[in-house]
């Protein structure tokens, strides 16, 4: 990758994953897209990083009142997440430890997704941009109440000098190329995040196998 490219793209070397406040409580106020999509997305992110060996840092709001627990799914698939609690802060940017956490990875590039958008998502996203690091906000790993709220959230941190990005794409960025040795275990990722490309992968693997077989 040429030093223009590093620019323009992700680098994965230099990349550090925020998931913020996925919480079961949070979940069910989401209205701007499907929570089954939504859940979908994060946990895809959770095994990109584990593919790709990307620290990530999770958080979460009055996990014992209504917002309710982190989904299991995450610390599932990334046992060692960093995990920082905080004190009631509503932007996770406001806990000096979860700054520490963010600070300690070394990275400069910030991959956030969060629910709210407008809110989980977007204030330690403008935080971070103020700090100096560089963000790129997953919108559909970040669920909101309205799709007016998420419209007005996207013209702002967009404003700010975020850069929005789909949870297909990052993964498409971050893998780079399919000649790499775990190109399919990103293939098994990309299919449990899109049903329809899981059953292209099947018949184009039914069909190779029945021509290996007639020759």
């Amino acid at each position: 990758m040429t030093n223009e490219q590093k620019n323009v793209f992700i680098d994965p070397k230099d990349a550090a994953l925020l998931l913020i406040d996925h919480q079961s409580g949070l979940f069910q106020t989401v209205q701007d897209m499907d929570v089954t999509t939504l859940r979908r997305n994060a946990i895809a992110l959770a095994k990109l990083a584990k593919l790709t060996n990307i620290p990530t840092i999770t958080t979460d709001s009055v996990p014992s009142g209504p917002n309710g627990p982190l989904i299991p799914e995450i610390s599932a698939i990334l046992p060692n997440i960093v995990y920082v609690p905080r004190n009631g802060e509503i932007n996770a940017w406001d806990n000096p430890n979860f700054v520490k956490a963010v600070e300690a990875t070394g990275k400069k590039t910030l991959i956030i997704a969060g629910t709210l958008t407008s809110v989980c998502m977007a204030f330690p996203t403008l935080s971070a941009l103020a700090a100096g690091y560089k963000v790129y906000a997953v919108i559909d790993a970040s669920g909101n109440w309205s799709k007016m709220a998420t419209d007005i959230t996207l013209a702002r941190i967009v404003q700010a000098g975020a850069i929005p990005i789909d949870t297909l794409a990052l993964i498409a960025e971050i893998q780079g190329t399919w000649n790499r040795p775990d190109a399919q275990e990103f293939a098994t990722v990309l299919a449990e995040l899109m049903p329809n490309y899981g059953l292209l992968i099947e018949s184009f693997q039914r069909a190779f196998k029945e021509g290996q077989s007639s020759k």
